[in-house]
């Protein structure tokens, strides 16, 4: 476990994470326990490839990038997001969350991605009656070690009821991890590949794209490329050693602006401590896995 430590000052947030493992971890990155005692929250959201979240206590309003806004509700499963998005909560905010990787968007929720990007989900429809007794039996829980032990049975099952992810969209999945973890992903690389491979066309690959990421690929490399600039950027790494995969500067900073909320200044000087987490630690590294592999953030 790490992450921002439960205790200290109750004004801040604090975060906690458990690495999946076991059956489950080819379809999630990890497990996490936010806290917020605040009683008015204002924070920003990255993108992200897709949360199941419990509120165990607190509640508010997603800000999409669309221009419209979604209450929060008891369960809920965000969808992929294209741009950043920002949001207002009543605390205190503890919050059940787990972070799905590509395949297990696929696996657990079943739910083409395009059709939910920017949107929040009524867990409770995915989950039925199983879901709030789970919600009452978390917000008697104190550690994040119960909560894992606890959702783990709801989610084989989940896993039992969705159609199998067919061994095409497991090698695309795959393929798509190669594509980012290239020193120069291009599309062309990507269609050749997936070719190859699976005798797959480019609309084939751009349907996938769609339904696993909410975007085609061109959308999908753009958000790689920003997230992995605003890592190295907060992570103190100068500009120049950052601009590479861009056009310039300006474009640099509309493109991290657009997926993180931030501009690079922001990055080091005021940013969202939440988000500075995620961009603080390879665990958030936001990369679709289909099995975990350590990447290198810096090379892309």
């Amino acid at each position: 476990m790490t992450g921002l430590e439960p205790g200290g000052d109750p004004a801040m947030p604090h975060l906690e994470f458990i690495k999946a493992s076991g059956k489950l971890l080819p379809h999630i990155e990890s497990y996490y326990l936010f806290r917020y005692d605040a009683a008015e929250i204002d924070g920003i959201e990255r993108v992200d490839l897709g949360q199941l979240r419990f509120m165990i206590s607190g509640e508010g309003t997603v800000f999409f990038p669309d221009g419209h806004s979604e209450p929060t509700r008891p369960i809920m499963v965000n969808g992929p997001g294209t741009a950043a998005a920002t949001y207002k909560m009543r605390g205190p905010l503890h919050v059940f969350g787990v972070s799905l990787r590509g395949i297990g968007w696929k696996a657990l929720i079943g739910v083409p991605a395009h059709k939910v990007a920017d949107r929040i989900i009524d867990g409770e429809k995915l989950f039925c009656e199983q879901a709030p007794l789970l919600l009452e039996r978390l917000r008697s829980m104190t550690t994040l070690e119960e909560m894992v032990a606890a959702i783990e049975p709801l989610l084989m099952m989940r896993q039992q009821e969705v159609k199998p992810v067919p061994k095409a969209h497991v090698t695309f999945l795959r393929v798509i991890r190669e594509w980012t973890a290239t020193d120069d992903p291009t599309i062309e690389w990507l269609y050749a590949r997936m070719k190859a491979e699976t005798d797959m066309g480019e609309r084939q690959v751009q349907r996938l794209c769609k339904e696993y990421f909410a975007g085609s690929p061109t959308h999908l490399k753009r958000k790689f490329r920003a997230i992995g600039a605003a890592m190295r950027i907060y992570q103190g790494a100068p500009l120049d050693d950052v601009i590479g995969p861009f056009a310039d500067q300006s474009h640099m900073i509309n493109e991290v602006k657009h997926f993180t909320g931030h501009t690079p200044t922001t990055l080091r000087a005021n940013i969202d401590p939440v988000l500075a987490v995620t961009l603080d630690n390879e665990s958030f590294h936001f990369l679709p896995d289909v099995i975990p592999e350590t990447v290198d953030v810096r090379r892309r």
